[in-house]
């Protein structure tokens, strides 16, 4: 049982209803965390263009940032992020083998020498960011301009807030959208 209330297509604004069909028809599905934020439209419509601007604009790949993402949704233990942005790692081109490898991505042959440096900073940041030295911050620079640091500690500093969200109302992985939610939108089910 959630501990907040996820709104349904139904329940929500015509604004937001547009934001529901765009992710209804790009995955299949609302993200619960999202039909739970929707309980103050302002707050959901913000999230959801800073989170679109935050993954998808810059010069950075968006599967560079997804993957982070997913890093830094281990170290914070979790799954509801990671079930989500796991599986958009998968389509970006990461591997089930990169995902496992995250674990220990310093002894990891399959990452190169930028990808730790970014892993490495989502690590600083989501579990010592106090500790981050001047050192670490030039040796990021040698491979991420200024703008490209930006970037990716908005992607860490972001699922930060969203893993802490997620974790304290103990938001379970969502769902496919129902064949009823689907038609509403006016999308077609997928057929398997």
């Amino acid at each position: 049982m959630p501990r907040i209330s996820r709104l349904n297509r139904s329940e929500v604004s015509p604004e937001l209803r547009s934001i529901y069909d765009r992710y209804l028809q790009q995955r299949g599905n609302v993200p619960y965390f999202f039909r739970t934020v929707a309980h103050r439209s302002q707050i959901f419509q913000t999230m959801i263009a800073h989170m679109e601007a935050v993954l998808s604009s810059g010069t950075l790949p968006t599967r560079l940032k997804e993957l982070v993402v997913v890093r830094t949704s281990q170290l914070n233990c979790t799954n509801y992020c990671l079930a989500s942005h796991s599986a958009i790692c998968l389509k970006l081109g990461w591997t089930p083998e990169h995902l496992e490898a995250l674990k220990t991505w310093q002894n990891s042959s399959l990452f190169s020498e930028a990808e730790k440096e970014a892993l490495h900073l989502a690590e600083a940041m989501t579990l010592h960011s106090h500790q981050f030295s001047d050192e670490e911050m030039a040796h990021l620079r040698r491979f991420y301009s200024e703008g490209e640091v930006v970037e990716l500690l908005a992607a860490i500093g972001l699922f930060n807030y969203f893993n802490r969200f997620n974790n304290l109302l103990q938001m379970e992985p969502t769902q496919p959208a129902s064949a009823e939610e689907l038609a509403e939108a006016g999308i077609q089910p997928m057929t398997a």
